[in-house]
């Protein structure tokens, strides 16, 4: 989906510099030898964002590095991790999509999408309130991001106008799925934190719960304050904020922009309700209701230009045409900026201008700031969806209609609305959705509130229910088949282990996991069993020489590698003093065993124990590092004095040998 109505405004301040003679470390690095860092294009409350180029895909993406004082905590690196995989799992238009994660010595990093364009937070700043239609065509892919996340089981938790993308082709996107919980930003005390608390929901306040239902409420919130401008809630500090979400109810919009319809009332209030009980259970829901108001509001209603804001010109015949101005220029390099006045540490996403900017305008009169006269223009929803190259927008009430809102309606049901709409429906698409139950509409073309001519056509895609594959049988296949097998029937190959198999040939699969013939949906991982072979016994090779050690194992089918360094051991010199795996243990054949050559054992003073008594000269002996060996004979059976050793004291013998000592 994307903004129909709306294009980027010019933001082309920078994101904040290094201190004076500092420059930032990670531009020019190559982080894991595959991403080249070109510059740094935002600075944030949990990490640094950077413009950067796969050099192994060749293509642009964002690079978001965590500051080293969060990357030292351990736990917080892992649910980072943790928290980004599942993410990445998550494909949708409407989200920015996550690439990669990786640790790159001190550096814990994400790829993600590279969006060119602006924050919705840039467009409120710069325009104040926006007509009725632009805030619904944001809303509308907004809520349908995050009604893929939510049917996923993914809650968003700190949804608001700087985590929402206007790229430059109209698309809206949503960032930063479930890597920032709301708690983490409540506990500070900055004005980044009076910006975040004031899109949490009563029930994030008290008790931390975090369901799509507060997700309800954040976008309730964005779209009072694209209706008005301003937020419901302010303060002097973030717990006057706080009270305020917890004992007030959200104004509707029309209390501060008179003469908005009443239909945005009650959307605003609907999923605004301080009782999560009462919203729309997720933003599936809350997408059908804002559907639905869209459909029933009057060209009027939705094009009402609120206090200080500028529209189309929409003045004259019912008829008129109005033609929108090209970009008179290439879109100039990406700029940021980084420091929100209001939400300093949210400022971490992307934006560039592709108008050129005008001179400024004095200051007007009036509750909203004065938008740049030529800045930006309102983009009619025909326009992208038409591809009028041209750009220009017809506009003829009197030949045109609007397609009705059909989501998640039955085929029938939409049918009929589309009838009584004065249209007709050309064709049935069928297509599968992990969102919309089976024999329920997933979309229209065009979509709804489209202008087409009256008596025209309007074709319907229809779900047919999550797209359910059974696990093929993959036994006896080679992995690299396996993996093409599993592709081919819309899966995808997840974890391979190896196992010992006595039946299966090295490098094919024994099982896989879940078990052939289990119905999984469409693109699940499938993990892989492969088998490494009959399991070998490594035969023990310890005090032999290298050479006799090698051909023994080669026989049993194992490659030998030696190990640089010698050490010191019982062993004669050349002899193999360690082994790895040792002796007795399973391995597949091939496999490798390290030798550890022996440069003989460690040679020790012998101690001088002549003339002392049996029990004396034992203990120091062995005290030494020698095994001690009686020698009586038929004189000394009742003697305790050493007579002689078999090595003389002062001299030098391997240790752990045998030392003889003779009683008289």
């Amino acid at each position: 989906m994307t903004a129909r109505t709306l294009t980027c405004v010019d933001t082309t301040l920078q994101g904040p510099s290094p201190a004076p003679g500092r420059e930032d470390p990670v531009v020019g690095h190559v982080l894991d030898g595959r991403y080249h860092v070109e510059a740094r294009i935002a600075v944030g409350g949990m990490a640094t964002v950077y413009r950067a180029v796969d050099t192994r895909l060749d293509r642009v993406l964002a690079l978001k590095v965590m500051h080293p004082a969060l990357a030292a905590d351990a736990s917080f690196v892992d649910r980072f991790i943790r928290e980004a995989k599942s993410v990445a799992r998550l494909a949708h238009p409407n989200v920015v999509q996550v690439f990669d994660q990786g640790t790159d010595g001190a550096y814990v990093y994400l790829a993600m999408e590279y969006v060119a364009g602006c924050t919705l937070r840039d467009v409120l700043r710069e325009r104040g309130a926006l007509q009725p239609r632009a805030a619904l065509d944001i809303l509308e892919p907004v809520l349908a991001a995050l009604g893929a996340a939510h049917r996923a089981g993914f809650v968003h938790r700190d949804m608001k106008p700087e985590n929402v993308l206007i790229g430059d082709d109209g698309r809206v996107k949503v960032a930063d799925f479930g890597l920032v919980r709301a708690v983490d930003t409540v506990t500070h005390t900055t004005g980044a934190v009076l910006g975040t608390v004031s899109y949490l929901a009563p029930e994030q306040i008290e008790s931390g719960t975090a369901d799509p239902r507060v997700d309800v409420y954040a976008c309730g919130i964005l779209l009072f304050e694209m209706l008005t401008g301003d937020r419901p809630h302010s303060g002097d500090s973030p717990a006057a904020v706080l009270y305020k979400h917890l004992h007030e109810d959200v104004p509707p919009p029309s209390a501060a922009v008179p003469g908005l319809a009443y239909e945005l009332d009650e959307l605003v209030a609907s999923a605004t309700a301080r009782d999560p009980r009462i919203r729309p259970y997720d933003a599936v829901a809350l997408l059908a209701q804002v559907l639905d108001a869209q459909a029933a509001l009057s060209d009027e209603q939705l094009d009402a230009v609120p206090p200080g804001a500028v529209a189309a010109d929409r003045s004259g015949a019912e008829d008129r045409t109005s033609v929108l101005p090209r970009p008179l220029s290439a879109p100039r390099p990406l700029s940021v900026d980084a420091v929100d006045a209001a939400d300093p540490e949210d400022a971490e996403l992307h934006r560039t201008s592709f108008l050129p900017s005008p001179p400024p305008e004095p200051p007007r009169r009036g509750r909203f700031p004065a938008p740049r006269r030529g800045v930006y223009v309102i983009v009619a929803a025909v326009l992208l969806a038409l591809g009028l190259g041209a750009g220009v927008w017809y506009i003829n009430s009197g030949q045109f209609t609007k397609v009705p809102a059909v989501l998640d309606k039955t085929e029938a049901q939409a049918r009929q609305r589309i009838e009584d709409a004065g249209l007709e429906v050309k064709g049935v698409r069928k297509d599968h959705s992990d969102t919309v139950g089976r024999g329920r509409v997933i979309s229209s073309d065009p979509g709804a509130g489209a202008r087409i001519r009256d008596n025209d056509s309007v074709t319907l895609t229809v779900s047919e229910g999550p797209d359910i594959v059974r696990v093929p049988d993959l036994g006896g296949f080679a992995l690299d088949k396996a993996k093409e097998r599993l592709e081919e029937e819309g899966l995808a190959a997840g974890m391979v282990t190896k196992a010992f198999s006595e039946e299966v040939t090295t490098g094919y699969v024994i099982s896989t996991d879940p078990e052939a013939g289990t119905e999984r949906r469409g693109g699940s991982a499938i993990a892989l069993v492969v088998s490494k072979g009959s399991p070998v016994e490594v035969p023990e090779v310890l005090g032999e020489d290298l050479d006799d050690a090698e051909r023994d194992l080669a026989e049993a089918g194992l490659e030998v590698e030696i190990a640089s360094g010698r050490v010191t051991s019982e062993y004669d010199a050349g002899q193999v003093a360690e082994q790895s795996p040792g002796p007795g243990r399973e391995v597949a054949e091939g496999d490798t065993i390290t030798l550890t050559v022996s440069k003989g054992p460690r040679m020790v003073e012998v101690p001088d124990v002549v003339g002392d008594s049996v029990g004396d000269a034992k203990r120091e002996l062995e005290a030494a590092g020698f095994e001690v060996e009686e020698d009586r004979g038929l004189l000394g059976l009742f003697g305790d004095t050493v007579e002689s050793q078999s090595t003389e004291g002062g001299g030098t013998a391997p240790e752990g040998s045998k030392i003889t000592i003779r009683i008289r």
